[in-house]
């Protein structure tokens, strides 16, 4: 079972009330998101309120919005939030997407977010672990997170997601068709030399000459951190 809560260097986040526990997987999109410029970022879906504070951490000079549709979580995200160096900067809400555009936010200068992504895979039993990691009629489609990025991006603005490789390729499908084409691509391997797990795909207006493509392996060949995963994750993780 996940501990209630997970400690960073500079934070807390406790996860009893939360469908998504803290993984690697968001650790790393938190820590790896392209942040230059932030002003006003917005984390959608944010759960613990992870990433909203990772985003705090590494981007002082941003104010921060999360949206959370599930009230236990919100709460939650809301005290990890409180208890945070960065309470004054950073806004939690539960609200979900739909009802969050229908208030007409400011635009943001960055939008991150870790979609639900098992599209035809058995959903687990649970229902709030299911709304949070399945992409289906109770949950965030590929297409209104694309469609809000692109009606709420300043024109400069990106927007960072993390899926596996096939959802990429169908996220990266409506976000063109939104109008927020690729611009770069990181692949995530467990292991130098094996297969891809995650992507971590920045989509936005801007008209880049070609596609950033890079990778990153967590482990090296011995099954240690590699150096590339710890230097990403060193001023997050405890240990490393």
């Amino acid at each position: 079972m996940p501990n209630d809560y997970f400690q960073f260097q500079q934070f807390r986040i406790d996860q009893s009330d939360c469908a998504q526990k803290v993984s690697t997987d968001a650790c790393l999109l938190g820590a790896a998101a392209n942040l230059v410029g932030a002003t006003r970022v917005l984390d959608i879906g944010t759960g613990t309120g992870l990433l909203a504070l990772m985003v705090a951490q590494r981007a002082p000079a941003a104010l921060i919005e999360a949206i959370e549709i599930d009230l236990l979580a919100a709460a939650q995200a809301a005290r990890n939030v409180a208890a945070s160096p960065w309470a004054a900067r950073v806004r939690v809400r539960p609200l979900s997407l739909a009802a969050y555009a229908a208030a007409l936010p400011p635009t943001f200068s960055h939008i991150i977010c870790n979609p639900p992504f098992f599209r035809r895979s058995l959903a687990p039993p649970d229902a709030a672990r299911a709304t949070a990691r399945h992409a289906g009629e109770a949950s965030l489609t590929f297409e209104e997170i694309a469609d809000f990025a692109a009606a709420f991006l300043e024109p400069a603005g990106t927007l960072t997601v993390l899926l596996p490789p096939p959802e990429i390729v169908h996220f990266a499908r409506a976000a063109a068709v939104a109008g927020l084409p690729p611009q770069a691509q990181l692949a995530v391997r467990h292991r130098p030399g094996g297969r891809i797990t995650r992507v971590i795909g920045q989509f936005g207006r801007g008209a880049v000459a070609a596609k950033r493509e890079t990778g990153l392996s967590i482990q090296d060949a011995d099954g240690m951190y590699s150096a590339e995963f710890r230097a990403l994750l060193a001023g997050f993780y405890l240990e490393l």
